[in-house]
């Protein structure tokens, strides 16, 4: 097992930052949990000796290269003569705020014993990469170095790593729901359907189950759904404007076939020339348009009082869809008029420039009286 790790290329005499400080990051605490050290471990042979233990007690753990890492990278920044020091430091076994303090803590700690203008921070991931920023609030950030482990990729390796993978989608229930739960249903549904002879019929079925998995998932559908039905005011109009507007969305199809002409649709018998015909699409489109601009509405007005309603800051783009949802309106019904009646092209720039205006507009008012808004809020504070 070895690490790599990127070299630091930098002019000495160029830079501002010439007393570094080379700080290994071990946010949750490896070093302590396992190996029993107390952080912060201040100057090379300190940090040899920690990663040695921690070697010791959890070969696998990659916290003990990215120190030797830490100490390799110092040894790089002496030969091209930097002023520098090589620390540990630790955060807390659960991570989270109170480990961020105690890096922060332990930098200040370092800081009073070694006077550095500079940081280079040596981590094995992004997690401990997360405390980047605590680390700036006292010291420059110069550099940012991760440690990428290179292991052996025998068989018995890669058995092992696909049986923890294996036992993670079949115990966790955040991946078996989806991987395990999904093929059940499938599996479940096509034995019953063979059994009872149905199994070209069920092909359809199963195809159709799969690829909403996946749109559900693709889309994070379920987790928007999960918090809009949530036993809340909000999340009780947002449930129920979002069922109104798909239902009124999908009722716009009938609506629209109905507007066509009978006549003109038994003279196309076929479904390409019926799509191809311009007065067959513009008459659909007519007649869809109302009950599909209706359900959009819909939507947007739910999402609008549910923000208002829980007090979320966000009625300016809420109220700015609706406000397009309507300036576009008269756009797409002068489509139809085109398609349907053959009128001129140009026709379509008055009512699109209208619209433009009105969006606009209304855009600039609401957030001048946003503005307008939060220069009294603060005020008043």
């Amino acid at each position: 097992m070895s690490q790599q790790v990127g070299k630091i290329e930098k002019d000495v005499s160029a830079s501002d930052a010439n007393r570094l400080l080379v700080i290994c990051v071990d946010r949750d605490n490896d070093v302590g949990e396992k190996a029993g050290i107390v952080t912060p471990v201040i100057g090379r042979n300190a940090c040899i000796e920690a990663a040695q233990r921690l070697a010791l007690e959890d070969p696998e753990d990659a916290d003990s290269n990215s120190i030797f890492a830490a100490i390799k990278t110092y040894e790089d920044l002496i030969s091209k003569g930097y002023k520098v020091q090589v620390v540990t430091v630790a955060g807390v076994k659960n991570r989270g705020v109170q480990a961020d303090e105690k890096i922060l803590a332990e930098t200040k700690e370092i800081l009073t014993k070694f006077s550095a203008n500079g940081a280079v921070i040596v981590s094995d991931g992004e997690d401990d990469e997360s405390v980047v920023p605590v680390i700036q609030n006292v010291l420059p950030v110069v550099s940012v170095q991760r440690v990428v482990m290179k292991v052996s990729r025998s068989v018995e390796y890669s058995y092992a790593v696909f049986g923890k993978y294996l036992k993670m989608l079949a115990y966790d229930s955040k991946y078996s729901k989806f991987f395990l739960g999904v093929p059940g249903i499938l599996l479940l549904i096509g034995g019953v359907a063979t059994v009872f002879g149905y199994s070209a019929e069920i092909f359809a079925v199963l195809v159709s189950i799969l690829g909403g998995a996946f749109l559900i998932r693709a889309f994070d559908i379920d987790r928007v759904w999960s918090s809009w039905s949530k036993p809340t005011p909000m999340g009780f109009v947002r449930m129920f404007t979002m069922v109104a507007g798909i239902l009124l969305i999908l009722s716009s199809v009938p609506a629209g076939i109905s507007a066509v002409n009978p006549e003109l649709a038994e003279a196309n018998t076929e479904l390409i020339a019926k799509i191809t015909d311009k007065i067959i699409v513009g008459q659909f489109v007519s007649g869809a348009l109302p009950v599909l601009w209706i359900g959009m509405g819909s939507i947007f007005a739910g999402t609008l009082l549910s923000n208002w309603i829980g007090g979320i800051p966000r009625q300016i783009s809420d109220s700015l869809r609706i406000i397009a949802l309507v300036a576009l309106y008269p756009t797409v019904f002068q489509f139809t008029n085109i398609m349907i009646h053959d009128e001129p092209s140009l026709s379509l720039i008055p009512p699109l420039l209208g619209g433009l205006a009105a969006t606009l507009i209304s855009a600039t008012i609401l957030f001048k009286k946003y503005r307008r808004r939060k220069s009294q809020e603060m005020v008043s504070d």
